[in-house]
């Protein structure tokens, strides 16, 4: 069950419009790495899960990144200001101007529409924490692209916000994959010492290649 309360997970406001940059936080709203994505595939994922604790964590993030895709909506909504004009978008979409009207859409950047190819969901727990470890280290690559191209000091606050969130997000999903790492496809299911092999397949080559000489444990499965 979801409610909504009628207060941001953390309030949010802007010096002045900027439609350009309006049009490029587009891409955390309906991007790839952006907050719908991480909602669905978190939400997706725990489905399966069965311990009780990772499942509520999988959700519970799941809830808060629906939040921070209201946050991004509403900071898009006050960039966008009040007027249609497409013009003041000088590169990225312009589908908020002449399909949307100013409506923040479940669209990126670049104005392609949000897919749900974009979430990853194997059953694995190891795979889907790797998984989700990875999109929060992407998200927060992008809020910090982000972070560095406005000078509006009131948004930075936002995005600074976000971009802690990531950072929280992804140290709780490492603490979830310590957890569990020797279950699922990370266990070693009967390798011969194929796994253990390094092939040095640059040529020339550095010498002493620290890769070749990591020592990895045999499998944990025995046949």
């Amino acid at each position: 069950m979801f409610k909504h309360e009628k207060q941001l997970f953390h309030p949010v406001s802007v010096e002045r419009p900027n439609p350009q940059y309006a049009a490029l936080l587009q891409e955390q709203l309906g991007g790839g790495n952006g907050e719908l994505k991480a909602a669905m595939q978190y939400m997706s994922q725990s489905f399966r899960i069965k311990d009780p604790e990772i499942k509520d964590l999988f959700l519970d993030i799941a809830a808060e990144e629906l939040g921070h895709m209201e946050m991004v909506a509403q900071t898009i909504n006050l960039l966008n200001g009040h007027d249609v004009d497409a013009g003041a978008v000088v590169a990225g979409e312009i589908e908020s101007h002449v399909l949307l009207g100013l409506n923040p859409g479940l669209i990126n950047a670049s104005g392609y529409s949000w897919t749900a190819d974009y979430v990853t969901v194997t059953g694995d727990l190891c795979a889907d924490l790797l998984s989700n470890i990875a999109s929060e280290q992407r998200a927060k690559v992008v809020y910090e692209y982000l972070y560095r191209q406005i000078q509006d000091k009131k948004v930075k606050e936002t995005i600074d916000f976000l971009l802690n969130r990531e950072e929280a997000h992804n140290a709780m999903f490492r603490e979830a994959f310590n957890r569990v790492q020797d279950t699922g496809s990370n266990r070693d299911f009967g390798t011969t010492k194929a796994a253990r092999m390094y092939f040095s397949m640059s040529n020339p080559s550095p010498g002493g290649n620290s890769f070749a000489d990591t020592p990895v444990a045999p499998p944990a499965f025995r046949q």
